[in-house]
């Protein structure tokens, strides 16, 4: 990039970043990039990555291509590394007469998968995914004893965390296929909590299905191959089982059981501090989360449980960007059903502050974009280009 195009794209960040009411050091940690490079970049010395520069977006909730002309959008990005994807896993029982790298450097690569994922930072995950997954089938492939039980573990989680990119894109086909691969390879794991943690994943596929009975019948039979709350591994995926249990049986209109998954999740969530166990949040804030992901599952005679709990209560910044995102999504559908529009434009923007990428993509957010620039046509330009920023329009 020449010299003075660094020096534009930098101003534009700068720019941008200051109309958000943000300091470098906040853009920064928001990015997950180090504030010498927001430092540098800025004043025009340092040229961003495509990595960096879709970070920076994202933390910045803008697309790539208002701060560089051209660049490709976040959405385009991730669908083009989704064949890569595929292509890693196609043989991925068949071994490849390929070095691999020590197990501990991996692993710390594949934790980074975690965390991007966690802070809904889906096109890192995208970009880095194919290569990490093959590198974790060569690992597992490579290995014996004891350390083939640790790399199962790393593929297991490798997987995850490219599967929450083609499910949260829309690529089912392919998300079926990760899941797969990943009961697969936790089965190799020896090991119920991270089995447990498949089986609350693999819940997806029943939600893309609409299989909503058929889901619950399988969590229920993961909670009870689920070892007992022994300890704070065990109470957090057991925990977890059920909290995701709670909002199929909402889906599939069962207020019974969807009452008493939730009561089992809130009392081991108060159990444990809140945390990501195995790459699953939980705890007593997750659980609140979804305490209106579950009235809203059940519909509109739940609606007031919905938006009770919501003037109560919202989650903390401290939960990670995807499931406060999320909160907000559900929030903002519940306050359409509500007849209360202009609150749920705010729901949404909340949304989209705190995880552009979950927001843009996730079609709850997309209806209740088109149905308030419905009920709203004639208002302020920002709903109209909101809704064309999420495809409402």
């Amino acid at each position: 990039m020449p010299i003075a195009s660094r020096r534009e794209v930098g101003q534009r960040i700068a720019t941008i970043r200051r109309a958000r009411r943000m300091t470098q050091v906040d853009l920064a940690r928001a990015a997950y990039v180090s504030l010498a490079m927001i430092k540098g970049i800025e004043r025009g010395a340092r040229s961003p990555s495509d990595d960096t520069l879709d970070s920076i977006s994202a933390a910045l909730t803008v697309d790539p291509s208002r701060i560089v002309t051209g660049s490709t959008r976040t959405d385009s990005r991730v669908h083009a590394a989704l064949p890569g994807i595929s292509a890693a896993i196609a043989a991925y029982d068949i071994p490849v007469d390929t070095a691999s790298r020590p197990l501990n450097e991996l692993g710390e690569d594949i934790g980074r998968l975690v965390r991007w994922r966690l802070a809904a930072q889906y096109a890192r995950i995208a970009e880095h995914a194919p290569r990490r997954l093959t590198e974790s089938l060569v690992m597992l492939h490579h290995t014996s004893g004891t350390e083939r039980l640790h790399a199962a573990h790393v593929l297991t989680t490798a997987v995850r965390s490219a599967d929450a990119v083609a499910y949260k894109f829309g690529a089912l086909d392919l998300s079926a296929r990760l899941v797969d691969l990943m009961r697969w390879a936790a089965d190799q794991t020896e090991d119920p909590i991270v089995q447990a943690t498949v089986a609350y994943v693999r819940t997806e596929t029943f939600f893309a299905a609409r299989a909503h009975a058929q889901g619950l019948r399988a969590l229920e039979q993961a909670i009870d191959a689920c070892p007992g709350p022994i300890d704070t591994a065990s109470t957090a995926a057991r925990g977890a089982l059920h909290m995701r249990a709670a909002v199929i049986a909402g889906r599939s209109g069962d207020a019974d059981a969807a009452t008493l998954h939730l009561d089992e999740a809130r009392v081991l969530g108060d159990a444990v501090p809140e945390a990501p166990y195995d790459g699953t949040q939980f705890g007593p804030d997750s659980v609140r989360a979804h305490e209106i992901s579950v009235a809203v599952s059940l519909g509109q005679e739940h609606l007031k449980r919905a938006l009770d709990i919501a003037d109560e209560w919202t989650p903390p910044d401290t939960l990670p960007a995807e499931r406060q995102s999320g909160f907000w999504i559900e929030l903002a559908r519940a306050q359409v059903w509500a007849g209360r529009p202009d609150d749920a434009f705010e729901s949404l923007k909340v949304a989209r502050f705190i995880a552009p990428q979950h927001t843009r993509e996730h079609p709850w957010a997309r209806e209740a974009a088109a149905t308030i620039r419905r009920l709203k046509r004639a208002d302020a330009e920002s709903l109209t280009s909101f809704a064309e920023w999420i495809g409402a329009v």
